[in-house]
């Protein structure tokens, strides 16, 4: 493995035990870590690595790395040892980066679970590397995003999926009541890098920096000690990805916005709305053949559907069948949450009520900050019962023995002859969680005292901030 990546870095040194900086000569190199910035090169430079690597641009790519935090690459590196390693090497890596010649690490592979089911492949950089490609997006995103499609809003400087799943509903409430659901199947896994560099190039003339550009598609991937070359696809984990998505997306973009379609784009979910099931039909096939002839994409056919809204998900988010249509959560997100749940009540069974819903309020509080939207409110009373629910039966497990639920549920007011045929019941603990022998002894008051969240009261709280 060592060998492995020894050969990855051909143009920077080899990382050495970090000393503190402490030296005259570590003093001298943090004065003169970042050059200062020079005059600005502008749009389709051919000095554009210039404005990569000066100072004020490099500084705040470091803050956002290191604000982000992440996982070490293959050098096992941390955010936290980045700023004294460059400072020891940075003439080195400049100079190598001016040149033209610098040469990426390889990523480490980290496979993640979908929500949907399978799993997902991530390439984690190394945090050097994660620097030059923050400090790359810095500069290319001015370039570009001024020219992307106002109906795409993913990875977007001051666009969000609030905004896309809004637009969403406005196309319902104009009657495009049918959605061309697209997913494209493995995208950033089939991305054609020359189809790719070719929109880049477009608009961006420094062979450094589009040498660069490519090195990071072109970067193996780590996996069982081996790295494994890369002929296509864009690896997720680094932070130029997202652009480059949205760069080869784009071209996608201007040609429905070329026929007049309306569509709402986030990242790889497009979704366009047509008025009937056979305009969606054509609209379907013609955007097939266009991703696979121009940009060498394919569609997931099991997952990409011509539907009525209310039957689809976009962004976590569905619709209801009113004419003017309403923000609803999808039942695949309730779905998952009741996933993510479920390992800390099994967790909770040994630890305190208190604890457990210590680790519940943050994720509750996020969840329905999300999903503050929603203009369908019963949902989130219908979770306040079953988050409560699943917790008396975490309690109902914890008394165990039937002579301490007998205890526990006098002390609790019951009366004896209620509180011996509730622990003698030879019932489960979910339905007797259910029953009103636990609902009289741990009330919804009891809850709010431990500082338990309310779903519905924390959606209304956020409804009334939009």
């Amino acid at each position: 493995m060592k060998e492995t990546v020894a050969d990855n870095r051909v143009a920077i040194p080899e990382r050495r035990p970090i000393a503190g900086g402490s030296t005259a000569e570590g003093r001298e190199a943090a004065r003169q870590d970042f050059p200062a910035r020079g005059k600005s090169s502008g749009d389709g430079s051919m000095h554009l690595m210039d404005e990569v690597v000066c100072r004020e641009n490099l500084m705040a790519a470091h803050r956002r790395v290191v604000r982000n935090g992440g996982a070490a690459g293959i050098d096992g590196m941390t955010v936290d040892e980045l700023m004294t390693y460059c400072r020891e090497h940075w003439p080195h890596i400049r100079e190598a980066l001016l040149r033209g010649s610098y040469k990426p690490q390889a990523v480490r592979r980290v496979m993640i679970p979908k929500p949907g089911g399978g799993e997902r492949q991530l390439g984690i950089p190394t945090v050097l590397d994660r620097l030059l490609q923050q400090a790359l997006l810095q500069v290319l995103q001015p370039i570009f995003d001024p020219t992307f499609s106002a109906a795409s809003f993913g990875f977007r400087p001051g666009r969000s999926a609030h905004q896309a799943v809004l637009a969403a509903r406005a196309h319902l409430r104009a009657g495009h009541r049918w959605v061309v659901d697209l997913d494209l199947e493995k995208f950033f896994d089939r991305v054609n890098h020359d189809v790719l560099m070719a929109r880049v190039a477009r608009r961006v003339k420094d062979p450094r920096v589009l040498r660069l550009i490519r090195r990071y598609l072109q970067a193996g991937v780590l996996a069982g000690g081996v790295v494994s070359p890369r002929t296509e696809g864009t690896p997720q984990g680094g932070p130029l990805s997202p652009l480059l998505s949205n760069i080869l997306l784009d071209e996608l973009d201007k040609e429905l916005e070329r026929r007049g379609h309306r569509f709402v784009r986030y990242a790889d979910d497009c979704n366009v709305y047509v008025r009937s099931q056979a305009a969606g039909e054509r609209v379907m096939a013609s955007l097939v053949r266009f991703l696979k002839k121009r940009l060498r994409l394919e569609i997931n056919r099991n997952k990409s559907a011509v539907a009525r809204p209310w039957q689809r998900k976009f962004l976590g988010y569905s619709f209801t069948t009113h004419k003017e249509a309403r923000l609803t959560v999808a039942p695949e997100s309730i779905k998952r949450l009741k996933a993510k749940l479920r390992p800390i009540f099994r967790w909770g069974r040994g630890r305190s009520l208190g604890r457990v819903i210590a680790v519940l309020t943050p994720i509750i509080r996020g969840w329905t900050a999300y999903f503050r939207l929603s203009e369908v409110k019963g949902l989130f009373a219908v979770l306040d019962g079953w988050l409560r629910r699943r917790l008396r039966c975490l309690v109902w497990r914890q008394w165990k023995r039937p002579r301490v639920r007998v205890s526990k549920l006098r002390r609790l007011g019951l009366s004896v002859d209620r509180a011996r045929m509730a622990a003698y019941n030879c019932r489960g603990p979910w339905w007797n969680a259910g029953a009103s022998h636990l609902h009289y002894a741990l009330r919804t008051r009891m809850f709010h005292r431990l500082g338990l969240v309310s779903f519905i009261d924390e959606h209304r709280r956020l409804a009334r901030s939009l």
